[in-house]
């Protein structure tokens, strides 16, 4: 087994085990009834939040992606983008990052950015990308400050189609992101990843799930 593959099974177990990763039934923003749910706001205590720099870290690492800094859009972006720092400076890499703010200030030292300054190649971490929306914004700031985005680091790559329960479209939001920016997206885990975990686990109550997240998978897949 590849160790990308470890990392992505491990962070599985991880999330699974912090219960920001469910099964059950659950209407997504797009109105699907989605048998699994992703909650990085459960990642809500520092041990859990430490493990969660680790993974990114790692998954940024093991992508070989160049990189001079990091970028949190607000407000989850943030505290994921410092985590991912601690957890690089641990590992004897050390490099700035920044993040926004959603209203700009005035006073101060004012501006839409907050942090070190936002230069070179930059990394932008979110939690997931749904609709592209908080990438978009997050391409124009950097690039507005002079400096280029050279990949966006995610917890899960859902891989469905875009679009809601009847319209779907011909591809996810990830490969979207991924052809209007021409940005490489690095997921720590994703659904491909999901299924051969649920496959190979030995807890009943897990493989259970299989054929709801094949069904959906089936339908909304890419």
């Amino acid at each position: 087994m590849s160790s990308n593959n470890s990392n992505q099974d491990n962070f599985i177990r991880f999330a699974l085990e912090a219960k920001v990763l469910s099964f059950g039934e659950f209407k997504t923003k797009a109105g699907r009834l989605s048998p699994y749910f992703f909650n990085a706001g459960e990642f809500n205590d520092g041990a859990r939040l430490s493990a969660l720099g680790r993974y990114y870290a790692k998954a940024l690492q093991e992508s070989g992606v160049q990189f001079d800094m990091l970028y949190g859009p607000a407000y989850k972006g943030i505290t994921l983008a410092a985590a991912t720092a601690i957890a690089l400076a641990d590992s004897g890499i050390n490099v700035p990052y920044a993040y926004n703010r959603k209203e700009a200030k005035d006073h101060g030292e004012g501006g839409m950015l907050v942090g070190a300054p936002v230069k070179g190649r930059v990394v932008i971490i979110d939690d997931v990308i749904s609709a592209g929306t908080s990438v978009r914004e997050s391409v124009d700031l950097i690039r507005g400050a002079g400096a280029e985005p050279s990949a966006v680091l995610i917890a899960l790559d859902r891989m469905e189609r875009s679009g809601n329960a009847v319209d779907i479209g011909d591809q996810s939001a990830v490969q979207a992101v991924e052809q209007e920016f021409g940005l490489p997206v690095i997921a720590i885990a994703n659904l491909t990843g999901l299924m051969s975990f649920l496959t190979a686990s030995s807890d009943t109550q897990l493989t259970n799930y299989l054929p709801a997240v094949k069904t959906y998978r089936d339908k909304y897949g890419i």
